[in-house]
This record gives structure tokens, C-alpha cells and sequence, in this order.
């Protein structure tokens, strides 16, 4: 693995996972940060997003809302975990907070934050306003990396 091919921690949206492993949540609505794209995203919206030049995989969820497929969800961010050893995975949704941020607290349960920690885990490392809504907040508690 190449240095570059990786984020840098304290780079603006990059969570640091307790593996080490780096992820950059980031709104869509946002203009792209400098520096390198991703190798791979996942992208958390109502509607398919555009091509964007890298791959990508689309999880169908409404803003505000869960996903319409956890199953799925949990899929893409076992895939995007394994990813992140040695590629630039971002996850995004339109704003970067509520979507996002559930997304990255699930993340963080598949690599170890007890699910009951993982929203204030993602608040502290990632942004204090991740997590948006009480059914988000639930999701998270609820999600089990073992099953």
C-alpha cells in the first residue's frame, strides 16, 4: 500500500476508525475537497447519483429517513471497511451529517465501537452534529455487525 493511495488523518471529513483505517464522510452539496478523489464511494441518496469517475456504490435512502435496505447497507460498509486498508473510500450523502454520519457510526460498530457508543464515537472524531434524527440514532444502537 502506497501512502498516497490512502486519506491523511486531520484532513477535512476523515474519520479514523480504531483499526487505523481512514474513511472521508463529506456532504455532496459541498464543492469536492483538494487533493486526490476516491478510489470507491458510497453514496446515501433518494435518487441514483451521476457518474462521478471513480466506483461507486448507491444505497437508496431518503434524506432524513433510514436506508431501504439494511441488509444492503451493511454489504457496502463491510466492503467499504475492507476497501479503506488500501484505498480512498468516502461515503456521502447530500448534506454529510445525518445520512453520513449513520453510515460512519455503522462503519465504526463493524470495526469494534460498541453500536451503544458509535454515535458519540463518530460526534467526537468525525462532526458533533452526526446522526440527525432519532430513528438514525435507533439504527445505529440496533445494528448488529454480527449477524
Amino acid at each position: 500500500m502506497r501512502i498516497e493511495q490512502l486519506w491523511r488523518a486531520g484532513d477535512a471529513g476523515v474519520l479514523a476508525l480504531p483499526s487505523g483505517r481512514l474513511v472521508r464522510g463529506r456532504g455532496l452539496r459541498d464543492p469536492m475537497p483538494s487533493g486526490h478523489p476516491p478510489a470507491f464511494g458510497v453514496y446515501l441518496l433518494g435518487a441514483e447519483p451521476p457518474e462521478l469517475g471513480w466506483e461507486t456504490r448507491w444505497v437508496r435512502w431518503p434524506d432524513f429517513r433510514l436506508p431501504a435496505d439494511p441488509a444492503y447497507l451493511k454489504e457496502v460498509l463491510i466492503e467499504s471497511l475492507h476497501r479503506a486498508e488500501s484505498e480512498r473510500v468516502e461515503i456521502a450523502c447530500g448534506g454529510g451529517r445525518g445520512r453520513t454520519g449513520t453510515a460512519l457510526a455503522c462503519l465504526a460498530a463493524l470495526d469494534g465501537v460498541p453500536a451503544a457508543g458509535a454515535v458519540r464515537y463518530v460526534r467526537e472524531h468525525y462532526h458533533p452534529r452526526a446522526v440527525e434524527t432519532p430513528w438514525q440514532k435507533r439504527f445505529v444502537r440496533r445494528f448488529d455487525p454480527f449477524r
